[in-house]
């Protein structure tokens, strides 16, 4: 660390988006910059990046965030890295250069692979080794049909010429010039490939993926010293001290470091995890996952995904026009006495844990001739609680004790209906922090406990401050119906695709 330096540069690259925050020594954001890339969707159920607009958007955010703060290279303590989990960039080691477009999280062309690897009776090994399931979700798939259908790519592979990895690995390979080929344990633990247990690339799971280990990255703790940013990036070296996925970054930037503590993300879709400590293996297909790695020990969190929450407000938006702006559903909730019996399930791409059925498919249930647009948008906010609160309910079947609290963050978070609706269904207070970039936060932390600009974790939780507390409200009497409408409605959209 630079003496005198006493900010942190976070890089948080997105799935639509390349940020870069700066933190001072509170952990307050003191500039942020952003820009939008290109998604490509060559066939029916594929999706891609440019590697390519994802370096050069980075580096400019980075520069654009410095200049919006006014610092200098000298005046920053270290870089932390958050990204967007499970998606895979195969490069050339010699260029630097990727081989093919990155497959994204979201890509679904390897789901009949992982029937078959299903089948195959191969999924008690990855349960068991990675705290995973079988499914194109995950890294592993993808990085197998990149080396079998990109031409000499295994070949190649296996002469040790391309490297493998998720986003973070390949902008800290294109950071540090060349220098360091290496990942953490949050983005590892999502490959498919990576023993969580053992805290190593798994020699069976290679082979049942046919994975050449020579294309692999070191595996770091999340925070530590990676590497420094190579010579004409800026005009003084960086250190590049903190790494983690996106949700785990939340996690660490929600202050979750005891066990029983537990953030849910509300983006896109939601992400809820639970640091559990010890590692649990879930019987209610929950996922476990490490939740950060430092100085060699391993906090774990079991994890579960909701494909489905802020993308139903831009459905109501953008798919049938009934609202202009995400903001009007906050109002129109309120502007109805109760859900009349309308619910929506949005099962617009499948429906995530703990269900884990990609042929399920949107319901509306409950329609009067007196529905209207308010309630559409009511449903569609209650539908983001009634599936945290399955979420929560299977974390408690899986042994987790009832939740003392729920910190959220993420866009939807700032809608306050939502937060008191979510308090009220799972039982629990629902916590927003000051500090709502708590990915880009958690990265930042990251990498300033390497450096020693904070001393430890109770520092940490020291600076998280909540802005305010979402107490339940409801009674059990009135709770039980809501909840009964809605299984009744999770079950008319599960049974369809069931018969």
């Amino acid at each position: 660390m630079t003496q005198g330096a006493t900010h942190i540069l976070a890089i948080d690259q997105g799935t639509t988006s390349s940020r870069a925050i700066v933190f001072d020594a509170a952990a307050r954001p003191v500039a942020v910059a952003q820009r939008e890339f290109a998604q490509h969707y060559p066939e029916r159920g594929w999706v891609e990046h440019d590697p390519e607009d994802i370096w050069r958007d980075t580096l400019a955010v980075m520069h654009e965030a410095l200049e919006g703060a006014g610092l200098g290279a000298a005046d920053i303590a270290a870089i932390g890295i958050t990204n967007q989990r499970e998606t895979v960039v195969v490069w050339d080691r010699a260029t630097g250069e990727a081989i093919h477009r990155a497959i994204v999280w979201q890509d679904r062309r390897t789901a009949d692979v992982c029937e078959r690897l299903r089948a195959d009776g191969a999924e008690p090994l990855v349960r068991a080794r990675t705290g995973l399931l079988i499914d194109p979700y995950f890294s592993g798939t993808k990085l197998a049909w990149i080396l079998d259908n990109v031409p000499d790519a295994r070949a190649r592979a296996e002469k040790g010429e391309l490297a493998f990895g998720t986003v973070d690995s390949f902008l800290l390979w294109r950071l540090t010039g060349g220098a360091v080929h290496a990942t953490d344990p949050t983005n590892a633990g999502r490959t498919m490939l990576f023993d969580i247990h053992a805290q190593r690339w798994d020699e069976d799971l290679l082979a049942l993926l046919r994975v050449p280990a020579a294309l692999l990255p070191e595996v770091k703790d999340n925070s530590g010293l990676f590497g420094h940013t190579a010579e004409g990036l800026f005009a003084a070296a960086i250190p590049i001290a903190g790494m983690a996925g996106d949700q785990q970054a939340a996690l660490f930037g929600q202050g979750c470091f005891a066990p029983g503590m537990a953030k849910a993300t509300y983006g896109t879709g939601c992400f809820m995890l639970l640091n559990t400590g010890e590692a649990v293996t879930s019987h209610n297909r929950l996922l476990t996952t490490p939740a950060y790695r430092l100085n060699g020990k391993t906090a774990y969190a079991l994890e579960g995904s909701i494909f489905v929450a802020g993308a139903a407000i831009k459905w109501l938006r953008d798919g049938i026009g009934v609202i202009t702006h995400a903001s009007q559903t906050n109002d129109m909730a309120t502007a109805v006495s109760g859900n009349h019996g309308v619910y929506m399930v949005p099962g617009f791409v499948g429906l995530g844990a703990p269900h884990w059925d990609p042929e399920a498919r949107g319901l509306i249930c409950g329609l009067t001739l007196d529905s209207t647009a308010a309630h559409l948008a009511r449903a569609a906010l209650e539908s983001v609680a009634y599936q945290t609160n399955d979420l929560v309910e299977a974390m408690v079947a899986d042994g987790a004790g009832a939740l003392a609290a729920l910190r959220v963050d993420g866009g939807m978070a700032a809608n306050d209906w939502l937060c008191q609706f979510l308090a009220d269904v799972t039982g629990a207070p629902v916590d927003r922090p000051e500090v709502v970039e708590t990915t880009a936060l958690g990265a930042a932390l990251l990498a300033g406990l390497a450096v020693g600009l904070w001393r430890d974790l109770d520092e940490l939780s020291s600076l998280w401050a909540r802005d305010r507390r979402f107490s339940p409200a409801m009674s059990d009497e009135a709770r039980a119906p809501l909840l009964a409408g809605w299984r009744d409605a999770l079950r008319r959209t599960l049974l369809p695709n069931h018969d």
